[in-house]
């Protein structure tokens, strides 16, 4: 497989959060996602690897993780470490958020279940190298228009759509939550479960380590909260879904049932330690 590029000029990634720019001679001065405050710059200072140089160090992880879902990562992880999912359905799959590094066995894997026929990202952090997914696969790219002004490379494969909702093949369909990203999107899967329905949430709900519940940041690495009246908001806007497995952004991160009160109960606790506290410790 090879890199996308146009004149010979590779597109740069982001070694801190994994945004792909352009391909350009040089990568850019500073990585716009990493200098928003819901990021960090790398503690030794901006750098840049490519897809490439991502090939000779990683190898693909690829795990069932239920009957029509599999989880697709890296060994190394790199950047921020999230694994992708592939949605399998009789009217073609969707790919569930992206990773960096993709590589022939990748593609491979997912040719070997029937390809892609859709891509849709949670929030901006992982849109990654999604154009060379796309490119490999003939498959748009689904985003909020909400988040339009994250993408670090722009390409006529991406549909920005509008609203609180979006239908995708299968009877999938994306929910804009906002919160970590004013875009911020879970996916619904009705079949997911052995048909009690599955939320795949990214990390806009935070599958937590005591993983009967989740939670809700502005920023995760730098600890900035939501304020309480959005995080009702976002739990309020899932009631109507019926969902029993949530899907984290990362391996094992996994709320395995009751994810529908889960998230019911850890929005009411969120907002009540915001509000009122728990008490002096």
């Amino acid at each position: 497989m090879e890199e996308s590029s146009e004149n010979g000029q590779a597109a740069h990634i982001c070694v801190t959060c994994g945004a792909q720019y352009p391909p350009a001679a040089a990568p850019p001065a500073a990585c716009a996602i990493c200098a928003d405050e819901r990021q960090y710059v790398g503690w030794d200072g901006q750098a840049w690897t490519t897809l490439a140089e991502l090939r000779d160090g990683h190898r693909a992880d690829i795990r069932a993780e239920e009957p029509g879902l599999t989880g697709i990562g890296s060994t190394p992880a790199f950047a921020i470490g999230q694994r992708a999912l592939l949605v399998e359905t009789p009217e073609g799959n969707v790919l569930w958020d992206c990773l960096a590094p993709f590589d022939d066995e990748v593609a491979e894997a997912v040719r070997a279940r029937g390809g892609i026929e859709a891509i849709a990202i949670s929030h901006p952090h992982y849109y990654t190298t999604m154009v060379d997914w796309s490119r490999a696969f003939d498959a748009p790219i689904h985003l909020p228009a909400a988040d339009r002004e994250w993408v670090t490379r722009p390409d006529d494969a991406i549909r920005f759509w509008d609203g609180e909702r979006h239908d995708l093949p299968g009877g999938l369909t994306l929910l804009r939550l906002g919160g970590h990203f004013a875009g911020g999107t879970v996916l619904h899967w009705p079949a997911g479960a052995e048909g009690r329905g599955a939320l795949l949430s990214g990390d806009i709900l935070q599958v937590v380590a005591d993983r009967r519940w989740v939670s809700f940041m502005r920023s995760y690495p730098n600890l900035i909260p939501l304020p309480a009246a959005k995080v009702e908001a976002m739990a309020a806007a899932l009631e109507p879904w019926d969902f029993d497995r949530i899907y984290g952004a990362w391996f094992g991160r996994v709320v395995d049932a009751d994810g529908h009160d889960a998230v019911r109960r850890s929005a009411a606790r969120y907002v009540r330690a915001v509000t009122e506290g728990f008490g002096e410790g």
